[in-house]
């Protein structure tokens, strides 16, 4: 059998996967990192260390039950596939990969984590068909609020920057706004359920430059609605209906300056269902289901199996 192992040691998760490239079926295991109560993220030196904790740990679940055959091993180096995309996180992913390729004497390769999100989202919807042609992704998390136009290229593709946020991503203002509200963090599925009880309506229009968007400006919104003594499901709900509409106006930028292609979506983010049924409804696109979504290893896996053809 042909075995592929992908590793990836991000903020806020280790993760690592199995490939079996002749089944194609994903193993897969993930520990998300601890973070102290009320905090909004993690120094880059605490995620080193909780990554260095844990990796052995999600290794040894991956492997306990199941003597895989390694053929390559692929780890995540750095958020993005740019000139000066780096962070801290990613070395340990990178050295422990590195050292399982010497021991078992496989292949060794790398990719960034935004590749490893857009083929762990193709797979997990059977589109991989669609690193034959050009396509949108969108990838919405804690720390990327992008929309990537992908092309083809050599064993795997590259990626065209077509739009961006211009200060926070969606993920990070989810995450303040939930530890504002008092839930636990990471809070994106906490602040689904908070705002699924509220039915409120709001007539939203999201701040752009271009195709660009603002976001920094919902949080002093949502301060003050706390402060007025709204509730915290209709603050909740207001988050997400921005984050929709952010979203929604963005797939329309997009779509009119470049172009009708096909959409994917990624991320964290993307895994609301709020959000997910409303770009469906509208515009169609490809979701992976959120253990796909969210941070995981399955897509640096399957990364391995390609770059090893």
């Amino acid at each position: 059998m042909s075995h592929y192992l992908g590793i990836d040691t991000s903020n806020y998760t280790t993760s690592a996967s199995i490939y079996d490239s002749d089944n194609d079926r994903v193993y897969s295991y993930k520990k998300l990192l601890p973070v102290a109560d009320n905090a909004v993220g993690l120094r880059q030196s605490d995620a080193v260390f909780s990554h260095i904790k844990q990796l052995s740990q999600v290794m040894a679940e991956l492997f306990q039950d199941n003597n895989f055959d390694i053929k390559a091993v692929c780890a995540s180096t750095r958020p993005r596939s740019v000139e000066g995309s780096y962070m801290p996180a990613f070395l340990v992913g990178d050295m422990v990969a590195s050292s399982i390729a010497c021991v078992k004497n496989a292949k060794r390769y790398s990719c960034s984590h935004q590749e490893g999100h857009i083929v762990a989202a193709l797979h997990a919807v059977g589109k991989m068909e669609l690193l034959q042609r050009e396509f949108y992704a969108f990838h919405i998390s804690g720390g990327t609020t992008e929309c990537l136009l992908v092309k083809p290229c050599g064993n795997l593709f590259e990626v065209e920057l077509v739009a961006k946020t211009l200060d926070l991503n969606a993920g990070q203002l989810v995450d303040r706004i939930g530890v504002m509200l008092g839930l636990a963090f990471p809070c994106g599925k906490e602040l689904e359920k908070l705002s699924l009880s509220c039915n409120e309506s709001f007539k939203i229009k999201p701040v752009f430059k271009g195709l660009d968007c603002h976001l920094s400006g919902v949080q002093n919104q949502c301060e003050d609605m706390k402060k007025q003594g709204k509730s915290d499901e209709y603050i909740a709900r207001y988050v997400i209906e921005y984050i929709k509409a952010v979203i929604d106006t963005m797939t329309q930028k997009v779509l009119q300056t470049y172009g009708k292609k096909p959409l994917l979506y990624a991320g964290g983010v993307m895994s609301n269902s709020i959000v997910k049924e409303h770009i469906i409804s509208k515009f169609g696109g490809f979701f992976a289901e959120p253990q796909f979504s969210t941070d995981n290893a399955s897509g640096v896996a399957i990364i391995a199996s390609i770059l090893d053809k």
